[in-house]
């Protein structure tokens, strides 16, 4: 993390948050995001990478969770306040592509219980995973409320065609500590991803939904 200097990141951060709380106040949480840009790949040619980790604090609190449930899963998620489908649910959409498509839209996450994953390319086809949505496991050992907090602390940063990549990692009602430990730790693992690790990086930016972009490398 010793490319980008602390005392930079801080005021950059500082003035996001600065931004959004006092000069432009917004009526909803603005997402801060990282902007990545990236050389010396061929996403052609060179491995696509992925990859998943769970940051300290929850950057999408508000991020919207589906259950496709059984009905131990379905009751849990009854009790939580938590949306939840059945497979009969799953089964009215037909294997429709629109239908489908509509469902994977409507959510930012799936959870999926062990008896009900396993059926969902045969019920729904490739559609949730077409979207990048495929559930996560959600087993009857789980504390679902722990499982749900997990999907929201979580982000990924897939190379797709373009080589610039956006991910959300933390939010406005953040302090600058939390926004701070986030932030590096989301670089360090985006580097450890990358072939030539910081070599690959070009350029990385954090912003707010609505405020200026910050470079910060």
């Amino acid at each position: 993390m010793s490319k980008v200097p602390s005392d930079f990141l801080k005021e950059s951060i500082q003035k996001i948050l600065n931004y959004s709380k006092v000069e432009n106040p917004r009526k909803f949480v603005e997402t801060v995001e990282l902007q990545i840009g990236l050389k010396g790949y061929d996403t052609q040619r060179d491995k696509r990478f992925a990859g998943t980790v769970k940051l300290p604090h929850i950057p999408r609190p508000n991020m919207k969770i589906c259950v496709l449930a059984d009905q131990v899963h379905k009751d849990q998620a009854d009790q939580l306040g938590v949306e939840a489908k059945t497979i009969d649910d799953l089964e009215k959409l037909n294997k429709n592509k629109k239908l489908v498509k509509k469902l994977a839209n409507s959510y930012d996450a799936f959870l999926a219980s062990e008896s009900v994953i396993k059926q969902i390319p045969r019920i729904l086809g490739p559609g949730l995973n077409k979207a990048g949505k495929f559930p996560s496991l959600l087993t009857h050992s789980d504390n679902m409320a722990a499982k749900i907090a997990e999907v929201r602390a979580t982000i990924k940063f897939q190379l797709k065609k373009a080589l610039c990549l956006a991910v959300a990692i933390g939010n406005v009602h953040m302090t600058e500590e939390q926004l701070m430990t986030n932030i590096r730790m989301s670089i360090n693992f985006l580097v450890s991803l990358l072939k030539k690790n910081w070599q690959n990086v070009q350029s990385l930016h954090i912003k707010s939904n609505m405020g200026p972009v910050q470079r910060v490398y």
